[in-house]
């Protein structure tokens, strides 16, 4: 039976459920969602996980999902932890769902995007995203697995897993977990990936149920969030499949039709929730629809049972209940074990393999660290035959280095390509071998089964059968371990619990009950593995005992003397009475058939047996002489080879029979006295030298054969040994030109590393710069793209162009700025054309004023990327411009009622302007006067010299004067006398010095 690393879920669900409540104690802030609305969502949850050059292909992903999926996504990134993390704000711009970063609880909603903090860990319970800080130096950093494997337990078949590009093998555990609860499971192609390390490795487990481009996947999600199959809420209490019971065990028929194995004595709802995913991932919403779609595709059948023989496990899953193996279990074994007799223990639903060779490392630790020298063996059986090929080949990705120690590493692995490889020491101490724990005989004599997550997927009658066959297998007082949700249930009369919490239990000296039968041949097959004299648990008066004693009368009354021997011609069992012809050699104890044969035997025993071995025959050697105490005892022996399961050649049955009568033979070596019998004669003495002369030419022959065969053997071996040296010499060669190449790469790339961490530093400094310069300048400040999209601003321009933090890359066209620019785009495009800045005076909605200056933004490198916008606040200057020219209006309206001639000179005494009464006076238009100097009018009536004084030092000391009078005969007004007052007045444009003179008549005379 295939182990399945969510096997402990159950006892972690029910921890989950009781730490609820907690949970939402603790969720006084829950990131996106508000505390005070907490409450378990049940909601599909999406992980994704990427790593180097996962940015691109996130960005592709959310492009292409649908706003409304039903689903929470969580993206979980390898990130820097001494530096804050963009990627929530860059992922807003690809997604119009909402998007943020976990910093403490979060409860998963539908159609909401969260990001992982940089030095944390995520996890999820009950839909509440929690982070954990991230351990430094603590083993590796994989906080995709450690997601992925919570998201697994939480969510069970609504968790799913994503892998995009990255390096490393991070994610692919956690792969293992989705698939294993029923989830589904996706891996970017490693053709579209940037770095193809994370999804090669996800796809290498072989838990991948869909390898597609970015976009494709955001498809394929959006389809399944809205699938019914998925998304219904379902428990063990309702019926999956309506009315379907007869299609169920159709399926079922199939399926052991081409497997062997009987899937009706699973669970059920495992079963049906197996079957619905795959429908699901097929596309086929009816079942009848299903079971004609498995008639046409074998295919189709084979990942069906796959499906639902899911391995996952590790190497030292749960390293407390190993500690505790060490501490409690592998003493007590040792301190009883027989010398030279193996330890042995039993690893059912082995899968993989990870489990036998972690408790092959862990038991040769024990027994170096106490100086124990005793022989180990470990028989690994699974039902799955893909599974335990891996476990035979021993191969396992460097991500096993999280679960193994660097030590152990190093002591029992060997590198090799595909990753590491356990050392040959430690597989030659595993045999996996293929096998239906609830059919097939079970392995015997055994001091420790460990079946962890396994029995949680059988059904009740299978449970039954299970337990009796466990008691069976142990030795007395020997060891089960089972997985953290699996018991004993209601066996316990038949194990004493050793450790609760790592479910350790011991066998009960009790009689096991016997509800498996095995066949005769089966039973034959497996007896090697048992002692001769091992009957424990057994009473006298069970049928089994009956069966054997029957068996032995038989046997020695009937049935003539024998044994069963291995390929090897050890003896397994005695069958009769045979110590007329067999005796214990000498020495050391041995059941070697050869060594124990008394003399006379040797010779013709080794030929039969040979003969029957290279035929698989029955050989039959007559008139083989015994001699026992001075006597000769003509005998048959009959060597029948056994067939069966097990390998050919495998077993044999060596059968003993004397020429005459067997009790006369039998009373006549007892008593000595029947020299008739015994005594031969001279010719009879000829043939049986004879015979043992053709019998020792036949083993003579038969050793030469094998010499020959082993000579060509070792030859072709030889030729091997030659070709396959002179190809790891090449190979040496160009791993020595390679690790030159090598050291010169890494050199570059040392070299590299060290460029791009000081461009690094200067990028910082320079952003620094940057930031802190758009801080400290006091005008709004926007910086546009060449295709007009925002690239930067700083806190002023936020409050001018209504902007977010998350309208960076958004086109300006799509901002709604609180300044009126309608021709902004156009303007800007102009700016970048043709490089020449422009300014132009703009109003927000409020009226007030800016001035507003488009400059091309030029990069390092001289080329025009964009524009930089600048806005100055003119609305103090605006208004004072509105100020003055009110002014100006008032008083030019003042001037401009007055009946006096007025004037305005300037400081060269030329005339600024006049009022409307200088020109009716004086007869004059403003073309005659503007410009000119006061002392040209008028024929230079007004040159004079005193006037000219009182000017200048107006001018010069701002002395005003009154009340000069001049008189003269203006040819066209007459005989005019006039007062002049003037005074010095400031242009407040300019400053400019102005003087303000006007004229009163005094007298006016005509002719």
């Amino acid at each position: 039976m295939t182990k399945n690393n969510s096997g402990d879920k159950a006892h972690n669900q029910q921890s989950g459920r009781q730490s609820f409540g907690a949970a939402a104690r603790l969720a006084s802030t829950t990131g996106c969602t508000d505390a005070n609305q907490f409450q378990r969502q049940d909601c599909l949850i999406v992980g994704i996980g990427a790593s180097a050059g996962g940015l691109q292909a996130l960005l592709q992903l959310f492009e292409g999902m649908a706003e409304t999926t039903g689903m929470a996504f969580v993206v979980i990134q390898h990130l820097d932890a001494n530096n804050d993390s963009a990627l929530s704000d860059i992922l807003a711009k690809a997604t119009a769902m909402s998007v943020c970063e976990v910093r403490d609880h979060a409860v998963a909603q539908p159609n909401q995007v969260y990001v992982i903090a940089p030095g944390t860990e995520l996890r999820v319970l009950n839909g509440v995203l929690t982070t954990v800080p991230q351990k430094s130096g603590v083993g590796r950093y994989t906080p995709i697995d450690s997601f992925f494997e919570s998201l697994a337990m939480d969510r069970e078949s609504k968790a799913f897993g994503v892998i995009l590009s990255g390096n490393g093998a991070d994610g692919a555990q956690g792969i293992k977990a989705i698939k294993a609860a029923g989830g589904i499971a996706f891996a970017q192609t490693p053709q579209s990936a940037k770095y193809d390390s994370m999804p090669c490795s996800a796809i290498a487990t072989g838990m991948v149920d869909f390898i597609l481009e970015p976009l494709q996947i955001a498809g394929e999600l959006s389809r399944l969030g809205q699938s019914q199959m998925i998304t219904s809420s379902i428990s063990e209490d309702i019926e999956l499949f309506p009315d379907g019971a007869e299609a169920l065990d159709r399926i079922i028929a199939l399926l052991r039709k081409v497997s062997g194995i009987n899937f009706a004595e699973y669970k059920q709802f495992t079963i049906k929730r197996r079957i619905m995913r795959r429908m699901v991932l097929l596309r086929i919403e009816k079942l009848d629809d299903y079971i004609a779609y498995l008639w046409e595709n074998g295919a189709e059948l084979t990942a069906l049972q796959q499906d639902m023989l899911i391995n996952v496990t590790k190497f030292f899953r749960d390293q407390q209940a190993f500690d505790t193996l060490k501490e409690v279990v592998f003493p007590s074994i040792v301190s009883t074990a027989v010398p030279n007799v193996p330890i042995r223990l039993w690893v059912p639903g082995c899968s993989t393999g990870e489990e036998a060779y972690s408790l092959a490392i862990a038991l040769l630790e024990f027994l170096e660290d106490n100086n124990v020298n005793q022989r180990i063996q470990i028989f690994a059986t699974d039902i799955n035959e893909i599974v335990i090929e891996k476990a035979r080949s021993g191969i396992y990705p460097k991500t096993i280095m999280s679960d193994v120690s660097p030590a152990q590493i190093s002591r029992f692995f060997v590198e090799v390509e595909q990753g590491y490889q356990v050392s040959k020491r430690i597989r030659d101490i595993c045999v996996f071998a293929r096998q239906d724990i609830g059919q097939d005989p079970p392995i015997s004599r055994v001091d420790l089964i460990s079946c962890r997550n396994v029995i949680i997927y059988f059904g009740p009658a299978l449970h039954k059968r299970i337990f009796p066959i466990f008691h069976y297998a142990l030795n007395p007082n020997r060891f089960l371990m089972l997985g953290s949700s699996e018991s004993i249930g209601v066996f316990a009369d038949l194990f004493g619990l050793v450790d609760k919490k790592h479910r350790i239990y011991t066998k009960k000296s009790v009689t096991t009950p016997m509800v498996f039968d095995f066949s005769a041949i089966e039973h034959a097959a497996s007896i090697q593995n048992r002692r001769t004299a091992d009957a424990d648990g057994f009473s006298g008066d069970s049928w089994m005992e009956v069966h054997k004693e029957a068996d032995r009368i038989v046997l020695g009354k009937y049935a003539p003397s024998g044994v069963i021997i291995n390929s090897k011609l050890d003896i397994i069992q005695f069958r009769g009475r045979t110590g007329v012809y067999l005796e214990p050699a000498p020495g050391m104890p041995s059941v070697n058939l050869l060594k124990m044969a008394r003399d006379g035997l040797f010779t013709g025993l080794r030929a039969a047996v040979n003969q029957a071995k290279k035929e698989n025959a029955m050989v039959r050697k007559e008139g083989l002489h015994l001699f026992k105490n001075g006597y000769s005892l003509s005998i048959n022996v009959d060597v029948v080879p056994i067939n069966g399961p097990f390998q050919r050649g495998e077993y044999f049955l060596v059968l003993f029979q004397d020429a005459a009568s067997h009790t006369e033979l039998y009373s006549a070596v007892e008593s000595g006295t029947s020299q008739e019998i015994l005594q031969p004669g001279a010719a009879e003495e000829a043939r049986r030298l004879k015979q043992e002369v053709a019998a020792t030419k036949e083993y003579l022959q038969s050793i030469i054969d094998q010499h020959e065969v082993v000579n060509e053997d070792l030859r072709y071996a030889n030729e091997e040994v030659q070709s396959s040296n002179e190809e790891l010499q090449s190979m040496n060669e160009e791993m020595e030109t390679a690790k030159e190449e090598l050291q010169s790469t890494n050199e570059e790339l040392m070299t590299l590393n060290e460029e791009l961490r000081t461009r690094n530093m200067e990028l910082n400094h320079v952003n620094n710069d940057m930031i802190n310069l758009l801080r400290s300048i006091n005008l709004p400040v926007l910086i546009l793209s060449s295709d007009l999209r925002i690239r930067r601003f700083n806190s002023l321009a936020e409050k001018v162009f209504n902007l977010i933090g998350a309208d960076v890359g958004r086109p300006i066209g799509n901002i709604k700025p609180n300044i009126d620019v309608p021709d902004l785009e156009q303007v800007s495009l102009q700016v970048i054309d043709t490089l020449n800045s422009t300014e132009q005076e703009v109003q927000d909605r409020t009226g007030h004023w800016y001035s507003m200056q488009i400059r091309p933004y030029r990069t390092t490198d001289n080329k025009i990327d964009g524009v930089i916008i600048t806005f100055a606040d003119i609305d103090a200057i605006k208004r004072s411009i509105r100020v003055i020219q009110e002014a100006r209006e008032y008083a030019e309206a003042i001037v401009e009622t007055v009946r006096h001639p007025m004037v305005v000179l300037n400081a060269d005494l030329r005339l600024k302007t006049a009022n409307k009464a200088f020109y009716q006076i004086f007869q004059m238009t403003p073309g005659d006067l503007i410009g000119q100097s006061i002392f040209q009018i008028k024929d230079s009536q007004w040159n004079l010299l005193e006037l000219y004084t009182l000017l200048a030092d107006l001018l010069d000391h701002d002395t005003a004067f009154e009340d000069f009078a001049i008189t003269g005969d203006l040819p066209d007004v007459g005989n005019l006398t006039m007062l002049i007052n003037a005074r010095r007045i400031v242009n407040l444009h300019d400053n400019a010095k102005l003087i303000l003179m006007s004229f009163e008549t005094i007298a006016l005379q005509t002719e």
